[in-house]
């Protein structure tokens, strides 16, 4: 056991602690904010990146010429358009803010910067820094930084409206500009593809084959034409879907689009091949970065992708263990909350999804495997939904109608208050009444309006490459009902309505078997069979809808009605990509000394929850208000067996002097005189050379679980105590 902590606050310790805050904020108030971690550069550099690049492997290569006088600023900015290329935006930030220690002057620099910070403030401000220096750059430079000025930064002209339409044509016509002026320049021409893939498919293409006429290997060609044909004739995008992956195997987003065209075509081994790559490499860069899911932008939509693709392998159980990453992966107040695109969220909705398709009913209604949120509006429509779906496949209509009326009390407060949900809320309206109805043994009513909320969900994921939003395809859904009900020509047009939106679907397959079958069409019934044995071949045992169709007696070969050759997912090894799953991560070493000159280290804290805290010293108010308002939940730090230490680089002898001044406190004053630890634990910025906050929360075995670090001290004591909590209670 380390040092010991006296986790209490006299009431008179409290009061003077208090008045200490306000003396020292009165003393910081003519400091400059650098030297309270706030850049002294510009305030968009507050946010992002701010430790060094490294060296990433498998990022593919983009060269970009421009004016420098140091070579590796173009070094360093090539590797930035790489990046970019692939949408990494927080690691080409990076780059491009070593090329701006070495050069603070470089006008495209400042573009880079800005194309990193997505139309955002600080894309703008970072532009305005960009058309300051344009003159020092040559007439091709120019164009980037008019070509992206024109599209994002405010109208010069304040007598017509500020169209953002108008803009972005201004904004393509300067960048068409440049490509017929500089025929050579493939990067303009890639980023010309960026910005019209999708809404002008065939142009982009166009452009796309220019490009790799000319640099085979292109990681941006290859991206931007996957996304150009992600929601239109995907089969368009098959040879580069196989290349990006390839030549891009550092970037978790690299591996993740291919998976995109491979769903969309029933290609859902080569799919799973690609997400768990994805989810693989984003894990370990997470691990050697001391990042977290919810600061991975793409993380969790590529686990919730990859849960829904081992669905529709026939794969409940891994689909579900990757659900409960995202549910227990730590949160965050800001990028990890009850917003749908949440990592938490997505985990939810991979959940609910895989145990309502693989009708684990019991599960839905135990109370506790579902972690329900009552402040997500979303789960407030969900729950009633997946409630009375579970209760009518019990039969139980009692309880079905009372989770019906739950659900239809929702409307008019979803009408006026949550408008972004009245779409999913009208499917879920019409496929409830219609499955109540035919419990009822009103089938003709039921199955009609059952039809009705098909449609829309069909219509409403027609196009959307993405995982469905609504938990399964309800055309399968009535095509099960046309065939309890007789209606096996109706049940076969339903399945092939659900194979239509999802290609290789094996519900749809399996309906199709058994449908044909019962209509004597038995070469139909051997083509569904053939491709639902090439789906299901690794498939869990037990599943209903398989063993249906197995039952029946059709007799096939396995045939993959794909059209490309796949690999298998389950005998691919994707060890080299990463980790399977998310866990803490082994904490940084801890080398300090508290106020006695004594060696501190975390392995003196096993067995303990640690909360870190790096802060600013004595002058910075922010820092002395945060340890003092962690400190005042001494109580809650007892019971969660947890102690708290806070770092800075002040010598022992002054911590010293602080403890003598304040009395006894409930944190570890910890020195770290030349900011050795401080860079470790990424609380320093090597690009400004100053010291940052962090709070860190590691857990009783010594990894690091929760970590925000930046300009500004973590005030939100509530959220750290629920952390903690999350940490004891699965055992961290």
């Amino acid at each position: 056991m380390g040092p010991q902590v006296t986790i209490h606050f006299m009431g008179s310790r409290l009061l003077l602690f208090a008045a200490l805050i306000l003396a020292v904020a009165v003393q910081a108030a003519d400091k400059p904010d650098y030297k309270l971690g706030h850049s002294h550069i510009n305030g968009a550099f507050d946010e992002g990146p701010r430790q060094k690049p490294v060296l990433l492997p498998g990022i593919g290569e983009a060269h970009l010429p421009i004016t420098v006088k140091n070579p590796e600023v173009q070094f360093w900015f090539n590797r930035g358009v790489a990046l970019l290329h692939s949408f990494w935006y927080y690691e080409a930030e990076r780059a491009f803010r070593w090329c701006n220690k070495l050069e603070p002057d470089n006008a495209m620099v400042y573009w880079g910067l800005a194309r990193s910070a997505m139309n955002s403030e600080r894309a703008q401000e970072f532009l305005r820094e960009a058309v300051k220096r344009k003159n020092n750059v040559t007439e091709r430079e120019r164009l980037y930084i008019e070509a992206m000025a024109a599209g994002q930064l405010p109208d010069p002209y304040q007598d017509r409206p500020n169209d953002g339409n108008r803009r972005n044509r201004e904004s393509m016509a300067i960048l068409e500009k440049l490509c017929v002026k500089y025929p050579d320049d493939m990067e303009a021409r890639a980023f010309l593809a960026l910005d019209t893939m999708g809404s002008e498919r065939y142009g982009a293409e166009m452009i796309i084959r220019e490009v790799l006429a000319k640099l085979p290997d292109h990681p941006g060609a290859h991206h931007y034409r996957i996304h150009n044909w992600d929601y239109n004739q995907p089969e368009q995008a098959l040879v580069s879907a196989k290349r990006y992956g390839e030549l891009v195997p550092g970037i978790g987003h690299a591996l993740h689009m291919p998976g995109h065209i491979y769903s969309i075509v029933g290609m859902w081994n080569e799919a799973a091949i690609s997400m768990d790559s994805a989810t693989r490499a984003e894990k370990q860069y997470m691990k050697d970065s001391l990042t977290f899911p919810f600061n991975n932008w793409n993380y969790g939509h590529n686990r919730h992708y990859l849960s829904y693709i081992q669905e529709q392998l026939g794969m409940p159980k891994a689909s579900m263990l990757g659900a409960r990453q995202l549910i227990d992966a730590p949160k965050d107040p800001k990028d990890n909350n009850d917003e749908p695109r949440s990592p938490h969220s997505y985990g939810i909705a991979s959940l609910t999804r895989a145990l309502l398709r693989f009708e684990r009913w019991d599960a839905i209604l135990d109370g506790t495997t579902i972690p329900w949120r009552e402040a997500a509006y979303v789960d407030k429509v969900n729950r009633p939904y997946f409630e009375a779906r579970a209760w009518l496949a019990k039969g139980d209509l009692r309880k079905a109608e009372k989770s019906l009326a739950t659900h239809a009390a929702l409307k008019s407060d979803l009408l006026e208050k949550h408008k972004q949900f009245t779409e999913l809320y009208n499917i879920q309206s019409l496929e409830l009444k219609g499955r109540l109805a035919i419990a009822r043994g009103d089938s003709i009513l039921g199955l009609g309006w059952l039809a009705e909320a098909a449609q829309k969900e069909f219509d409403n994921q027609r196009g959307y490459a993405d995982p469905p939003t609504y938990p399964e395809s309800l055309y399968n859904s009535l095509g099960e009902a046309y065939l309890v009900a007789k209606s096996p020509v109706l049940a076969a047009q339903a399945f092939e309505k659900a194979l239509d939106l999802t290609k290789m679907d094996f519900f749809a397959l399996s309906g199709l078997v058994r449908t044909y079958a019962e209509l004597g069409q038995t070469q139909k019934a051997e083509e569904a069979m053939a491709k639902l044995l090439f789906v299901t071949a690794d498939a869990e045992p037990g599943i209903r809808v398989i063993e249906a169709a197995k039952a029946i007696g059709i007799k096939a070969a396995a045939l993959d009605g794909a059209p490309q050759p796949q690999r298998n997912y389950l005998r691919t090894s994707l060890e080299k990509y990463g980790p399977e799953k998310w866990e803490s991560y082994a904490a940084p070493l801890l080398d300090v000394r508290d106020a006695s000159g004594k060696k501190v280290t975390l392995e003196q804290y096993k067995g303990k929850n640690v909360i870190l805290v790096y802060y600013l010293g004595k002058e910075c108010a922010h820092c002395m208000e945060q340890l003092h308002n962690v400190g005042k939940r001494k109580d809650d730090w007892a019971r969660l067996d947890t102690v708290l230490l806070a770092v800075s680089s002040q010598t022992p002898d002054k911590n010293a002097k602080a403890i003598e001044e304040m009395g006894a406190l409930p944190w570890s004053l910890l020195s770290d005189e030349k900011y050795v630890n401080a860079r470790r634990w990424h609380s320093y910025d090597d690009f400004e050379e100053i010291e940052l906050h962090s709070t860190i929360l590691i857990d009783k075995k010594g990894r690091v679980y929760w970590g925000r670090f930046g300009g500004t001290p973590f005030n939100d004591t509530d959220f750290l105590v629920q952390q903690v909590e999350r940490m004891n209670a699965a055992g961290f």
